[in-house]
């Protein structure tokens, strides 16, 4: 018989970390964990989007990229502050500083076309570009969430922070390519 996806073990409130303890579904790490997953979601919809052409690829990539290190990162973060040296010590992908490098990469990319950050944009100018800006929003929603896990004592490796900040920034000059 199929594993149903209804377990029954959240009809309390509360939801699993990644190593078994229980919390309530408003916790400030399930809140972070579920700002990230909205944001996959969103990288999905901006994938869909993305024009048929040899950029649009390049772009299909680097997103779906980026969607399985934010997998990883949803698994650090998922993790309790005392079980935190044995998710390091795990098998489990993370996010590190060579993920953070190739954000910096494509962004560097992206400016050397001559696309940069010129104020606010008022998003809309088409169905992708709609999309990234609104992923791009998630992102900062995410980077909220998981900044204010350390007034709550879950402190997580700069890395995370770094990979989620520099997100936003791709997205944003994503978006505005997009417009082009």
């Amino acid at each position: 018989m199929a594993r149903s996806i209804a377990t029954r073990t959240g009809d309390d409130g509360t939801t699993g970390l990644l190593y078994g303890q229980r919390v309530p579904k408003d916790h400030p790490q399930i809140e972070a964990v579920g700002a990230c997953d909205e944001l996959n979601a969103a990288l999905g919809a901006a994938k869909a989007l993305l024009p048929a052409t040899p950029r649009g690829a390049e772009v299909h990539a680097s997103l779906t990229r980026i969607q399985r290190q934010l997998v990883a990162l949803m698994g650090e973060v998922a993790c309790a502050e005392t079980d935190a040296a044995r998710y390091a010590a795990s098998t489990f992908e993370k996010v590190t500083a060579e993920d953070v490098r190739l954000l910096d990469t494509e962004l560097a990319a992206l400016e050397a076309r001559g696309l940069r950050f010129d104020g606010w944009a008022t998003p809309g100018a088409n169905p992708g570009a709609a999309a990234l800006d609104v992923a791009r929003t998630a992102a900062r929603r995410a980077e909220r969430r998981l900044t204010a896990l350390a007034g709550q004592g879950r402190h997580l490796r700069a890395d995370v922070g770094r990979f989620i900040n520099r997100l936003s920034d791709l997205l944003w000059l994503l978006a505005r390519e997009a417009e082009q």
